[in-house]
Formats: structure tokens, sequence, C-alpha cells
């Protein structure tokens, strides 16, 4: 019976990301360009909020400084295009690589620390990343920035570059989110679970907590390079400024709306990030200066109704629906018997 119920959920998610899929390729078909561009936003910034949950909300690490780790993923992409001649489409992976790297090494110290001392550390690498890459501006253009150039389709394809953006912005982001799930669904994401649970548990269950926490940082990392390279390529166009402080939280921020512990919420997270913050739906509407006020707002409303997130609400009034509906089949077996 359990067999056949996980067939069952198992076949449910492969319709339901079917169907996800069919929506994300007719989107652009009712969209303007505008819309069309902020949605390629909306996958940019969801994979980046995927990776940080990987580490946040499988492994229970904390991290407020993965905008550094899409700042090295972007100035990667630049550099590679603007000083080697490399198409854009093919410094995505390198990009990815690279912050994937960064991430490995950040990781080794990382793992004397826990809790709030390693939030203050990522903290730190997000607050350096942006004077570093000002410091070497011979390789990253400094405080002037770096141009990409303008970006098409490639193949001669006649295609419009929002439409393009979109087309590739999403297609990384399935695949990103595929990878994302044979990862957690294998024994490293079994691992990282059991370690964010209870790390003594962890251990003695022969859990390698070094191996593991030193990895999830890494492939953390990773999904915020490829964010980080798609981010330059959809600018065409980066400087320091493009990876504040302001970045890394919202990112954290954009995960625990979202849903921690799941691969469906940073959905939600990108949608709140591009639509409440990056380029705001109301800001033709309001000041200038109302943008933030209007997302830190929002965003603790958001949390005082929905304290584990929207997936996590979903869950809790599927599993309330499913109490009501046993329940009562239960009173009506007993009145009719």
């Amino acid at each position: 019976m359990k067999a056949v119920r996980e067939g069952w959920r198992a076949l449910a998610a492969l319709a339901a990301f079917a169907l996800a899929a069919v929506v994300v390729a007719l989107l652009p078909q009712v969209l303007s360009g505008y819309r069309t561009y902020q949605f390629a936003q909306v996958g940019i910034y969801f994979i980046a909020v995927l990776g940080l949950n990987i580490l946040t909300g499988y492994c229970g690490q904390i991290s407020l400084g993965h905008g550094a780790f899409m700042l090295v993923g972007a100035y990667t992409t630049t550099s590679l295009v603007v000083h080697e001649g490399v198409r854009d489409l093919w410094t995505i992976p390198i990009a990815g690589v690279i912050a994937g790297v960064a991430g490995l090494l950040f990781g080794f110290p990382a793992l004397r620390l826990a809790g709030v001392y390693l939030a203050l550390a990522t903290l730190a690498l997000a607050t350096a990343a942006p004077a570093l890459a000002q410091h070497f501006s011979g390789l990253t253009g400094g405080g002037t920035g770096i141009h990409l150039g303008e970006l098409s389709a490639p193949f001669g394809w006649d295609i419009r570059p929002n439409v393009w953006l979109y087309i590739l912005s999403w297609s990384v982001a399935g695949v990103m989110f595929v990878v994302a799930w044979l990862l957690t669904r294998a024994r490293f994401g079994r691992a990282l679970r059991a370690v964010r649970d209870s790390e003594t548990a962890a251990v003695a269950s022969g859990v390698n907590l070094a191996v593991n926490k030193t990895l999830a940082f890494a492939v953390s990392a990773f999904f915020a390079g490829v964010s980080g390279s798609l981010l330059a390529i959809s600018l065409a166009y980066i400087n320091p400024s493009t990876f504040p402080i302001t970045l890394s939280i919202l990112l954290l921020t954009g995960a625990v709306v979202g849903g921690l512990g799941s691969l469906v919420g940073p959905i939600f997270g990108g949608l709140l990030i591009v639509f409440l913050w990056v380029t705001p739906f109301y800001s033709s509407h309001v000041p200038k200066d109302a943008p933030p006020v209007i997302y830190g707002l929002l965003t603790i409303a958001i949390m005082f109704v929905m304290p584990y997130g929207v997936v996590g609400a979903a869950r809790r009034a599927t599993a309330a629906l499913s109490r009501a509906r046993r329940t009562y089949s239960e009173r009506r077996r007993l009145t009719t018997a």
C-alpha cells in the first residue's frame, strides 16, 4: 500500500511539473515585453533562492552572504565575455563552477561556526565582496562597471531580446530545479536533513558533518553563481553596487517567505523579490523611497499570517482538509452503522 501511495505521489509531482512547464512556456504569449522581462528576472532569482534553500532549508545553515556568490558568477561571465570573447551562454556553467569553488573554500572555515555566528560571517562576506570587485578594476571595471553588449538570440533566431531572456532564464531554472530535486531525494539530501534536525543524531548515524556541510555550501554557491551569470546577461551591465548587502538579505527573505525546505517555495521568493523590490509593480504610483518600506511591511505581514511560508501554509491547509474529510467520513460511517 505504501509503494502505491509513493507511486501516486511521484506521478502527481511529475504531472505538476509538466503543468508548470506548460504554463511557463505559454506565459510570454499573453505578457507585454516589460512583464516578460520581469518574469525572466523571477526565474533568475528563483535559481539563487533555490540554492540558498538547499543550504538553509535542508542543511540548517543560515547565510546572509549569497549575494557575494552571485557577484562571483556575474563577474566570471562579464570577464569571459568582454576580455576573452567567450559567448555568454557558455559562461553560465563556468560561472556556477567558479562560484561553487568559492563556496567550497568558504565552507571550510565556516565549519567552526553555527547559528548567528555563521550568519555574521557570511554577512561579512557580502560586505567585502563589492569592495574587492571595485579594487580589481582591471578585471571588473571598478566603480565604473563593465558592459556585456546587447543580448541576442543564438543561431540567428528572429526573437525579441526579452523573450529570449525569458526562455534562457526559465530553461536554466528548469534544469536547476531538476538538479535540486535529484540532490535532495538522494543520499546527500537525506544527510543534509539529518544534519539540520540534529547534528548529534546525524553523526551517530554515520553522517560526515564536515563533508556534507561543506558540500552544501558549494552546491548552494553553484546555484548562486549561475543566477549571477544570468543576472549579468539580463542587465548587460554590472558594477559592484549591483550586489549590495541588501541583495543577500532579500534572498534569505525570499527563501523564508516561500517556505524553507521546499523546492517550490523559491518561486514565491523570486516573485516577492522582483515584484516588490527589483522592479515593483507599484513603482509608478508611489514615491521612489517607498518600495523598501512597502517590501518590509508586506514581508512582516506575510510572516505573521504564514509563519512557515507560502508552501508551509499550503501544506497545513491541505492537512487540515484531509483531517476534516477523514473526520466527516468516520462520523458518517458511525451514523449509518
